[in-house]
């Protein structure tokens, strides 16, 4: 029987295996495949330039009847050419991860988005430039819809073996609708400790997704006023949670086995785009491996009260240089 055997990349996500005998895995963008190739988003939107995010992906809000265009660039990092074969498929979000569907599945936003040209060939060490397009019918309707733009190479195999295909790629997250984009928010609600079965701690961090928009999360916490006046972290939080609007799940976060039972003072940050949200909540590891009860958090308002801080002071010198005005008006 002929087999397929696919090693599927997606840029910037923690996935789990394809069905089948697929496998998966991640890497950061830009970065080659384990084959060679490569690809990156190459046009940003200059409203979008501070977001990260946005920078990885092709993130963007039309109304029907609209049409956008995205470069990519392509790369072949190996020491042959290679055949690289372009097109959109089907994604969508699940038990909070960006999921892509098998082959070429497709779906709504998939069938929009068209690639130019659909194939390149690339020689040993090279790049070429490609353009994203997508086009959304008149009578679209409302809502935000997933897709990933690959770049595919496949190596053919002989009667009775294995044929290898390996694809990189860029997702795409667009939302339809009249006006402006939907708002990005969401909040923090509980942090959970564990202990793994090798003795490692982890928090857990709940998060609900308030807005009209998806979530990629990142992030850190920090603990402080643990045993003995103790500090840790930052602790990055693990790439790969995404939540779609309304969606809630979990950011994880992998301490070092040093750390104490505690208690701690945990503070966490996460971020999506340009939108972040600070919680904060006091927290105890378990002794032996297991999961503690979820404790609920309560909003940070240290960067408010820095805020309101720098106003009042911002307003008292205000006064003052009015005042010294005044006087210097008074005098002779």
């Amino acid at each position: 029987m002929f087999h397929r055997l696919a090693t599927l990349a997606l840029l910037m996500a923690v996935l789990s295996p394809a069905i089948g005998m697929s496998q998966a895995s991640a890497l950061a963008a830009g970065r080659p495949s384990p084959d060679g190739i490569g690809i990156r988003l190459v046009d940003v939107p200059i409203a979008a330039r501070a977001d990260q995010r946005a920078r990885r992906y092709i993130v963007d809000h039309l109304k029907p009847g609209m049409v956008i265009n995205r470069r990519i660039e392509v790369t072949n990092s190996s020491d042959t050419p290679l055949r690289v074969a372009l097109y959109s498929a089907a994604a969508s979000i699940g038990n909070g991860r960006f999921a892509f569907a098998e082959d070429r599945t497709s779906n709504e936003l998939s069938t929009w988005t068209s690639i130019a040209p659909r194939g390149l060939t690339l020689a040993p060490h090279s790049s070429s430039m490609a353009t994203v397009t997508v086009t959304v019918p008149d009578r679209a309707s409302t809502g935000e819809r997933y897709a990933v733009a690959w770049a595919e190479v496949t190596t053919t195999a002989p009667p009775g073996g294995v044929s290898e295909v390996n694809r990189v790629g860029v997702r795409l997250y667009l939302s339809v609708g009249p006006g402006g984009a939907p708002p990005t928010d969401f909040t923090i609600d509980t942090l959970t400790t564990q202990r793994t079965a090798g003795g490692n701690p982890m928090v857990l961090a709940q998060v609900h997704n308030t807005g009209g928009r998806a979530l990629d999360l990142t992030g850190d916490l920090r603990l402080t006023e643990g045993p003995g006046g103790m500090s840790a972290g930052p602790f990055d939080v693990e790439l790969g949670t995404t939540l779609p609007p309304g969606g809630t799940g979990t950011a994880t976060v992998a301490l070092s086995d040093q750390v104490p039972d505690g208690p701690w003072k945990a503070r966490i940050r996460l971020r999506s785009g340009l939108v972040e949200r600070l919680a904060q909540a006091t927290i105890r590891f378990p002794s032996s491996a297991g999961l503690a009860a979820a404790v609920p958090t309560d909003a940070d308002l240290l960067p408010v009260a820095i805020a309101a801080g720098l106003v009042l002071a911002a307003t008292g010198l205000t006064v003052v240089l009015l005042r010294r005005r005044r006087t210097a008006h008074a005098r002779p």
